[in-house]
């Protein structure tokens, strides 16, 4: 391999950059080492037994299609694998039954696997030409270095991924209740920031509703706890049935919810209060048990974000609440 293709490679591989950009890189360096006008990459799925085209340079009139497949059983490559017989330049008589490579006139033929860490075949590195040269040991030395190159890249950017999709998964498990699936109480204070920044752009007001539920640990003491767990959920799920999308409904933990969502003036809020009112009072069927529950306390503030900040209301609203718990007489829950 010649010092410039070294060098090349070097500079390459010390950018940090993507798989398509470095794939691309490389297959340029390949045309000019193979002398050949087309190079690319291919991907095989193993599922469906097809050949992808991945990428693919082409310098003259022959043109291998990128983004094409064709059915891996039909494919140049597979017979070169099959056969270990990876260099050929004689491709028309020695392979006459392979269409795509007779339909694009091919005639001289390198390619190599490309194989993952596991051992799996991804696919191929590939170079072709209509003309006729001869085996040359630097191609088939770069062949098998980019190869090697292209796999350990994959492999990379697989892990990158995999660790982002880790990474989201735990950002949505640190913000999420276990058992509802709501927002917990770390995520309802974020977002209740974000609510009051968008009222404060918007001039409008933000309602927060502090939900508390009455006699939760006599349904505990009599159904038990998975009975009490069951009731939780199916709060959380009649809360959640009446919110838009943009507004906040969470449990902020024991048997303490938070609503909260933008309104235009202060009278939207008695009936919205009375709606959640409504959908927590009733009859709940929790393992096995039916009971009627005749609601929960609500402490509900209406503000303007200019006002207070969102951990200020947050803290009026749960006094609102105790006082709606005194206004209440007990809640006697009947099985």
């Amino acid at each position: 391999m010649s010092d410039i293709i070294l060098a090349r490679v070097s500079q390459t591989l010390a950018t940090e950059q993507s798989l398509e950009s470095l794939v691309r890189q490389l297959l340029e360096m390949l045309e000019l080492v193979t002398h050949m006008e087309s190079t690319y990459l291919t991907k095989i799925d193993s599922a469906t037994r097809l050949q992808h085209i991945v990428y693919a340079r082409n310098s003259s009139d022959m043109q291998i299609p990128e983004g094409f497949s064709l059915p891996w059983d039909d494919a140049l490559c597979k017979r070169a694998v099959d056969e270990q017989h990876f260099f050929s330049n004689d491709v028309d008589t020695r392979w006459q039954d392979c269409e795509a490579a007779q339909s694009l006139g091919i005639n001289t033929f390198f390619t190599t696997p490309v194989h993952l860490t596991d051992g799996s075949l991804y696919g191929t590195l590939c170079a072709s030409s209509r003309d006729r040269h001869s085996y040359n040991i630097n191609s088939e030395h770069v062949l098998q270095l980019f190869a090697s190159l292209i796999a350990r890249y994959i492999e990379k950017e697989s892990l990158v991924m995999q660790l982002r999709e880790a990474n989201a998964a735990l950002i949505a498990h640190s913000y999420t209740d276990a058992l509802t699936g709501l927002a917990n109480r770390r995520a309802v204070y974020e977002h209740l920031d974000a609510l009051f920044e968008q009222s404060r752009r918007n001039h409008s007001r933000v309602l927060i509703a502090f939900i508390d539920l009455d006699d939760f640990k006599e349904i505990n003491d009599i159904h038990g706890h998975q009975a009490g767990d069951a009731f939780l959920i199916q709060v959380g799920q009649r809360l959640a049935s009446v919110m838009r999308g943009e507004d906040i409904v969470g449990r902020l933990g024991g048997d303490e919810f938070l609503v909260a969502c933008e309104i235009t003036s202060s009278g939207q809020k008695l009936p919205f209060i009375e709606q959640l009112r409504r959908q927590i009072q009733g009859h709940y069927h929790i393992g096995g048990h039916s009971l009627h529950y005749p609601g929960a306390s609500i402490g509900a503030i209406d503000v303007s974000p200019h006002e207070m900040d969102a951990e200020s209301a947050i803290q009026a609203a749960d006094a609102a609440m105790y006082l709606d718990k005194k206004a209440r007489q007990r809640i006697v829950v009947a099985s």
